[in-house]
């Protein structure tokens, strides 16, 4: 649904299916927003968002933390690993595509 909501937005999505994919993809890529799962395989979505945050060619990107957990806990540990925004699944369209908006234009985080 989220690739759908962001597709219907007129953005491009490439999807990957574990974390270490991520961080490549973002590195070959340079997306304007990246939405990361929490709960990924083989990297989880928490130590990739440290490491795109860390590196130098992919920090300036906004990363939206995405989870179907959406507990305090789980933002807090989101965004001191360096997220932009949080969104707890499932999510509206409208939140999804005014987030996207907005990171992109550079207003900011707003979840």
């Amino acid at each position: 649904m989220l690739a759908w909501c962001i597709r219907a937005g007129g953005w491009l999505v490439e999807g990957v299916a574990n974390g270490r994919e991520g961080l490549v993809a973002a590195s070959l890529l340079e997306p304007d927003v990246i939405f990361m799962d929490l709960n990924l395989p083989v990297v989880d979505g928490l130590e990739a968002i440290r490491r795109l945050k860390r590196d130098e060619d992919t920090r300036h990107i906004p990363i939206v933390a995405c989870t179907g957990v959406g507990s305090a806990s789980a933002e807090r540990d989101a965004r001191a690993a360096g997220c932009d925004a949080f969104l707890a699944k499932p999510c509206e369209p409208e939140a999804i595509r005014a987030l996207m908006e907005a990171l992109i234009s550079g207003r900011g985080s707003l979840a």
